[in-house]
């Protein structure tokens, strides 16, 4: 009887055990990446979110969650993503086709992806304060409204602190990270299938409905997923913009942990393990439309 090497299957090549083992090495600093900033803090806000201050046990955190204040922040916010979020990814998507299937300048696209990619990253601070100088009650826009046209904004019930000026606001940044997500999925249409539809006696309109929209809502639904929880999880551009004026769950969430009068941690881990689900369902539903836009693809 053999008692080789063989005996107990083919024997694995040095080589291969080595290379098999530096790629689990090079996955190891991702690894620990997520289970210190990911895994870790999850963890530790669900604990937070079931004790009370002196350490035990406790519902009424959840419980919490329940009232009226609460509520309305869970909904404002909620409203807000979603207002940002279709608006950014209607005008994407139309800023997107116009570059990849109009008859636009074909520089013009690099130009344009250039500036999606830094605007979709400005945030916070020095975002507020643009929008503040630009459309504020002594901005630029706005005075010039006032002066060339006689238009006073401000007078219409327009106010950059509100929940459509905060809306508008984060169209800065949401407008340009659908552009920068969506184009791969709109560059995939090939012009082939127009052509083809085209050639048998199909119109512009039949193209869209039957063959271009369901070959983009996969990827545009995922996007807008992502879009949603890009707006609900802000908080510097909301807290620099409206401070405490708009109750918005984010907002409440820092008060609760930082506050001096609101301050309950316990509370406002609850709020985080609120805002963790939501975002998980967004997550979701982007991972389940990208597989299946991934399939339309092939």
């Amino acid at each position: 009887m053999s008692t080789g090497p063989d005996s107990f299957g083919p024997a694995i090549p040095l080589r291969s055990r080595l290379r098999f083992g530096l790629e689990w090495l090079s996955v190891v600093p991702f690894i620990v990446f997520a289970l210190m900033f990911l895994a870790a803090p999850t963890v530790s806000l669900v604990v937070q979110a079931f004790t009370d201050r002196a350490g035990d046990f406790t519902l009424d955190n959840i419980r919490g969650l329940a009232t009226d204040q609460i509520v309305r922040a869970y909904t404002i916010s909620i409203q807000i993503s979603l207002a940002s979020a279709l608006l950014g990814a209607i005008f994407g998507l139309l800023i997107a086709l116009a570059l990849i299937r109009g008859r636009l300048p074909h520089g013009l696209r690099a130009a344009v992806m250039t500036f999606s990619g830094v605007a979709s990253n400005f945030a916070g601070v020095p975002l507020a304060f643009a929008f503040i100088a630009t459309l504020g009650r002594l901005g630029l826009v706005t005075l010039i409204l006032r002066e060339a046209f006689g238009f006073d904004l401000y007078r219409t019930g327009f106010t950059l602190f509100s929940f459509w000026g905060l809306t508008l606001t984060y169209l800065y940044f949401q407008i340009p990270l659908m552009v920068v997500i969506i184009t791969p999925a709109v560059d995939g249409l090939k012009r082939e299938w127009s052509e083809a539809a085209e050639t048998l006696g199909a119109s512009t309109w039949h193209f869209w409905r039957y063959v271009g929209l369901p070959i983009l809502w996969p990827p545009f639904l995922g996007t807008l997923s992502l879009l949603f929880a890009n707006a609900f999880g802000a908080i510097a551009t909301a807290w620099a913009l409206t401070g405490s004026n708009l109750n918005i769950v984010t907002v409440l969430l820092y008060n609760q942990i930082r506050g001096d009068a609101l301050q309950n941690p316990g509370l406002g881990a609850a709020l985080a393990i609120g805002m963790v689900v939501i975002t998980s369902i967004t997550n979701i539903i982007y991972l389940v439309a990208a597989k299946r836009a991934e399939r339309w693809m092939k």
